[in-house]
Order: structure tokens, then sequence, then C-alpha cells
């Protein structure tokens, strides 16, 4: 028999964005408000109809600049000023995740340093950033004396699996560095450990763990007293993708 296209129903695919990053000591997502059905009002994470013309990497980099003005780091060149990491994390394709039609979502996992108040696009009557374990609380995510309510569509799997993926990959990647501007202190990276982890980290072994493990940090030559204090040693990323023993998360 021949193959005959129209014998399978269409679906449509999307990408949705889990973009991390640690503000005011803790890891925050970007949240957008729906403005329009399904889940009208309801918060949710960025995201959008993959185009005809481009594939999934093209479209969840168009999202994401939609979404924060944020373009893509890539990691073969030096780390970039409003860059952001980008990566694939799941697909997701229950029948029923989308009223509308049947949706199969490639989610995407998005790392920057702290970034400012976020810009609403596209169907989005609102944006901000929020705590994720505020996003994620049983009872759903509320601000300023609204109902509290559940991410839209299937937004919170997705939101937790994307933090799940943060959290056990900075153990064994250089990913941390990803939430850091292009030179940072030893402390600024603890704080994000901390706050990714969600535990607090005796300064000094983790000083000592970083600077000892071989191609993670490499010395500016500069300093720093922007978190107060005597002169901060600056360091940059080092060429190290996988960390060499690894940052074991503390036991909690």
């Amino acid at each position: 028999m021949p193959y005959d296209p129209s014998a399978f129903p269409p679906f449509a695919v999307t990408v949705d964005l889990v973009v991390l990053t640690v503000r005011r000591h803790a890891l925050c997502a970007l949240a957008v408000r729906r403005g329009e059905p399904p889940f009208q009002g309801r918060w949710a994470l960025p995201g959008g109809f993959v185009r005809a013309d481009e594939d999934l990497a093209q479209a969840a980099a168009r999202e994401l600049a939609e979404e924060t003005g944020l373009r893509v780091h890539d990691p073969a060149v030096p780390a970039q000023d409003n860059g952001a990491h980008l990566e694939q994390l799941a697909t997701y394709g229950d029948p029923g995740r989308d009223p509308r039609m049947r949706v199969v979502s490639v989610a995407h996992l998005a790392l920057a340093p702290d970034l400012p108040a976020p810009r609403a696009g596209g169907d989005a009557s609102n944006a901000r950033w929020a705590p994720v374990g505020e996003l994620l609380q049983q009872g759903g995510y509320g601000r300023d004396g609204e109902a509290a309510a559940p991410l839209a569509f299937d937004h919170a799997q997705i939101l937790s699996d994307g933090v799940e993926r943060a959290r056990s990959k900075i153990e064994y990647s250089s990913l941390a560095t990803a939430f850091c501007p292009p030179e940072f202190t030893v402390g600024e990276l603890r704080r994000v450990y901390e706050a990714v982890w969600g535990v607090a980290l005796d300064p000094r072994n983790f000083h000592r763990k970083v600077t000892g493990t071989p191609g993670f940090l490499v010395p500016t030559g500069g300093t720093t007293t922007r978190q107060g204090g005597r002169p901060a040693q600056l360091f940059r990323a080092g060429g190290a993708t996988l960390l060499n023993p690894p940052m074991l998360r503390p036991e909690v």
C-alpha cells in the first residue's frame, strides 16, 4: 500500500521555555499570564508554536528573544553579555495536554545571569520572575491577592523537570557559571549553588573545591568590592565542561 499522509491526524508542535535565573539569592523562573484562551488569566511558561520554516532550536531561540530579549550564548566563543545557555529538556505529548488540538511540546531549559524585569509578548498579558518554590507550591500560584491556580497546561511538570535538570547538572558540569556574569567571585558562584540547591554551603570548603577542580575557574587577575568588604578575586569560567571531581549536592 502506498503511503497516505492523510491517513494520520495532523498535530502541532510547540516549544516551551523553562527560563531560570537567580534574583535576590533565589532561583526564579519566567512566568507569563495568558491573555487568551485556553487557560486565559492563568500563569504559564513562555513559549509558542513552531513555525513552518524553522527547526526546534530556532523556534526556542526566537521565543527566548521575544520573551526576554536574550540571545543564545554560543559555547564555542567567550562568554557574552546578555547571552543565555539554552538546551533541549524533554518532549511532552499527552493527547489531552492542550484542549485546542493535539499538541506536542519540546521543552527547552534556558539559564542566564540576574536578568531585568521581563516584558510580556505574544498572547501574554503580563510577565514576571517568580521563585520556583512559589510557582510549584501545591495550591497553585497567584500574586497580589489573586486566587491561586495551577500553572496552565502541564507546565508545572515541565518546570519541575527543568529545575531538577539544573540542580543535577551543576553537580557534574560547569553549568552553574551560566548563572554568573562573565567575571564573578567565588562567593557569587557559591550563592548560585545555594539558590539552585536550596541549601547553605560552607564558604571555605566551597572555595577549596571550586578552585581545586581542574579547568573549572580561571583567575582574571582582577578584584572587586561589589559585594562589600575586602576586595575579592575575580574568575571566569574555564574550559572544563565536566567536573572531576563533581560538586555533590548535600543531603537535605
